[in-house]
Order: C-alpha cells, then sequence, then structure tokens
C-alpha cells in the first residue's frame, strides 16, 4: 500500500463503517458552516463553489459536537507514513450544479485555467504581492479528502495527475537547494513551480477520483490536483458535493516538506 502511494502519489480506501458513521455525526455541522453568515466570504464561483476554508469546528483529533475521533482506515495510513500530526479545523469543500464559474476578481486567464486544467495547484504554494509571486507558505504533510455527501461520479470529483510528485518534488528540491532552513519558507519557487507544472500535463496522466461517504482519499503534498467541472449528466442532492479536506502542517517545516515520501 506504502509503495502504491509512493509510486503513484494517490490512493483510495474502501468502505469504512467507523468513517461512516464519523460521516453521519459531523454532517449537520458540516451543513451549518455552509449556511453560516459568518463564512459568507467563502461563497465563490457565481455560487458553485463555498470553499470552507477551516469551518469545520473540529478538535486535534477530529472531534465534532461530541463525535468520535476521526479514525478508519485513511488515518492509519497517513499516522503509519507520517507519525501523529494534530489536526487543523477542517476544510468543508461543496461544489454545486455549474460549477467552474468566474471567482471574484479572477482573471480571464485563470478562469480559463481553472475550467480547462481543473485549477489544478499543489497546495500550500501561496501568491503574495502584486505580482502574486509563489512561497511555499503552508507545508502540509498530505490531504485526505473525505466525502460527506453522496453524489455521481462526475459531480465534480478531485481530479490528480499520477507520477506529478515525484516530477515536482525533483524540483522544488533542486530548486531549493543550498538555501538555509530559516529561508526556505521565504523563497520564490514561482518560476520552478510553473515550468514543472506544464512538464506534468505533458507527461502525467489525469486521474478522476470520485468517492462516496464511508471511503476516502489521500493524496501526496507534492502532487498536482485539482476539481474537474460539473458533468452534464451529474447528481446530487440540495448539499451538492461535500467533501471534507485535512491537510495538516508538518512539525519540521518546509525543509520536511522537501522530503521523500
Amino acid at each position: 500500500m506504502v509503495g502504491s502511494f509512493e509510486e503513484r502519489g494517490w490512493i483510495t480506501f474502501p468502505h469504512d463503517p467507523a468513517l461512516e458513521r464519523w460521516v453521519t455525526h459531523v454532517l449537520p455541522a458540516a451543513r451549518a458552516a455552509v449556511t453560516d453568515p459568518a463564512h459568507a466570504q467563502w461563497h465563490e464561483c457565481e455560487g458553485t463553489w463555498f470553499v470552507g476554508v477551516d469551518v469545520l469546528e473540529n478538535d486535534a483529533v477530529g472531534r465534532v459536537r461530541g463525535s468520535q475521533p476521526l479514525t478508519g482506515q485513511a488515518v492509519d495510513f497517513v499516522t503509519q507514513l507520517y507519525g501523529g500530526i494534530d489536526l487543523h479545523k477542517g476544510q468543508v469543500s461543496v461544489i454545486y450544479p455549474g460549477y467552474p464559474r468566474p471567482r471574484r476578481d479572477e482573471s480571464e486567464a485563470a478562469a480559463r485555467y481553472r475550467a480547462k486544467r481543473d485549477a489544478a495547484h499543489v497546495d500550500g504554494l501561496k501568491p503574495t504581492g502584486p505580482d502574486r509571486r509563489r512561497i511555499i507558505d503552508e507545508p502540509h504533510a498530505w490531504v485526505m479528502g473525505i466525502p460527506l455527501s453522496d453524489v455521481s461520479a462526475s459531480a465534480s470529483p478531485m481530479v490528480v495527475w499520477e507520477g506529478s510528485h515525484k516530477i515536482l518534488g525533483d524540483a522544488f528540491r533542486t530548486a531549493l537547494t543550498g538555501v538555509p532552513n530559516d529561508a526556505l519558507a521565504q523563497t520564490d519557487v514561482t518560476d520552478i513551480y510553473q515550468a514543472t507544472r506544464r512538464e506534468v500535463f505533458d507527461r502525467c496522466s489525469r486521474v478522476e477520483l470520485p468517492a462516496s461517504p464511508g471511503e476516502a482519499y489521500v493524496i501526496h503534498r507534492h502532487c498536482l490536483h485539482g476539481v474537474a467541472p460539473w458533468g452534464e449528466s451529474a447528481r446530487a442532492g440540495p448539499d451538492g458535493r461535500m467533501i471534507a479536506y485535512f491537510r495538516p502542517e508538518l512539525p519540521g517545516g518546509v525543509a520536511q516538506w522537501l522530503e521523500f515520501p
């Protein structure tokens, strides 16, 4: 299992009764977060995406409103590979029919990229300044997706570029060779990121990862990933395509983020 993840950069986990019980308990809190006026700024893309960063009120082990901790095969897997890491407040990302439409203040080029390339990105590389130069601002350990609603496979599934984590990881390590550890998080990686991303599109297979409540997937932190447009025949209930995401940061910062796996 670990070998497959290290080779592909992603792994899925089958239905897990413990995880489904957690989802059932957490769903009301997730729904409340979506409709909370305090989170109105997260309704984007002309109402077709609720971004929902840090809106799930979970504790460091994933308990929400008296639920059990977040457990299951996916949690066991990342703990085996990376050790126990406290969870941040989860993201509740909801996609609705019609996605993607342009985000507020999004350029035409960015909107086209969202529609044609699934807004493909590596998490934690935050744009800064007027030129939107990128630094490794959030050195995540991994990305875990936990579906909260039952939808059809074409309802904007997660998309990954298989093997891209190896290409991008090598590029980041090469670009940052010789940079002192205390300067890694302030070093501009925009050019190498954009050039390597184009290489990934040419070399790596695009894979969609639809999943249902009780299932989960984990994506390598260097893996290029995004969200597919809403399919013409996609099916979803009033909750839309709702997924809880966890991406805790590594205690060793960017220096540890650069390591493989």
